[in-house]
């Protein structure tokens, strides 16, 4: 069965039920989507939060056009595309330029699963786990910062960022300096091991969003990569709602681990129970 661009556009987002108690769909949010690709989730976004302001953030050329017709195609009007990258600094930056198909799988023609994770970083442990991926063409790329961008579009609170920048997402938050506290969501992408060359991997990932104030509400990180939501409290005067999905993020851990627990416990007692009776 062939994947579309409209499949993954019309799938809720994996953070749907989180945004809809944090947000009111009417609210008019500020909404930074980096690492924007072709415009999926901006356009996923646009529908949940129609009132919202979102800020499509590509450094990729080609995927500019795209990304514009997609748009238009969907009909949105509420996206701006930004055509650069994030990062700590103003200047120009390598960027390293991804392409490749997987290996048995069909392709749509609207569907490109290769120019997914270019990067401002090199590429380390991505060419083992995904080695139908390949970065052969590395590009000069204007980078700005998120402090910079806010103060050119006198935006003074972002509501809700979402970041797949390919190991780059502490360069990007750096960038911001401290208007990084009127950030008040953030979902971005974290890995566990080194996909891009001196990437921050998640426990320092999450030291500094702890540093920064934010907390963790929902944890999709596998031994790979995933994608982690935090938010910052001191940006909500109804805390409730919060606290709730705090609760729940917690419990739901808890309750793997005693399963884990239980699940080796039982391993154990499986090989006493075995070893006991090949004794006699």
């Amino acid at each position: 069965m062939t994947f579309t661009r409209d499949d993954y556009i019309n799938t809720a987002s994996p953070i749907n039920h989180e945004l809809l108690i944090i947000f009111s769909v009417e609210s008019n949010l500020t909404i930074f989507d980096i690492g924007s690709c072709e415009g999926e989730d901006s356009i996923k976004y646009s529908r949940i939060f129609p009132n919202s302001k979102i800020f499509a953030v590509e450094a990729l050329p080609s995927n500019l056009p795209l990304l514009k017709t997609n748009l238009d195609k969907h009909s949105i009007k509420n996206v701006e595309i930004l055509p650069f990258a994030l990062s700590d600094k103003i200047g120009i930056s390598s960027f390293y330029v991804s392409s490749g198909q997987v290996k048995d799988k069909k392709e749509a023609q609207d569907w490109d699963y290769g120019n997914k994770s270019s990067s401002l970083l090199p590429p380390e442990k991505h060419l083992e786990i995904a080695p139908w991926l390949k970065f052969k063409d590395v590009i000069n790329v204007e980078t700005r910062t998120l402090k910079d961008v806010c103060i050119e579009k006198n935006i003074s609170c972002i509501d809700f960022v979402h970041m797949d920048v390919q190991g780059a997402e502490i360069k990007v938050l750096n960038g911001a300096e401290r208007f990084i506290k009127n950030i008040k969501v953030i979902w971005l992408e974290v890995e566990a091991i080194e996909l891009y060359k001196n990437q921050p991997l998640k426990n320092e990932v999450e030291k500094f969003m702890y540093e920064h104030k934010f907390i963790k509400i929902k944890d999709t990180v596998n031994d790979i990569s995933g994608d982690q939501l935090y938010v910052n409290l001191d940006h909500f005067s109804n805390k409730i709602p919060l606290i709730y999905l705090i609760i729940k993020f917690y419990l739901q851990n808890t309750n793997k681990k005693i399963l884990c627990l239980i699940h080796q416990l039982a391993r154990k007692m499986k090989r006493l129970v075995y070893f006991g009776w090949r004794k006699h």
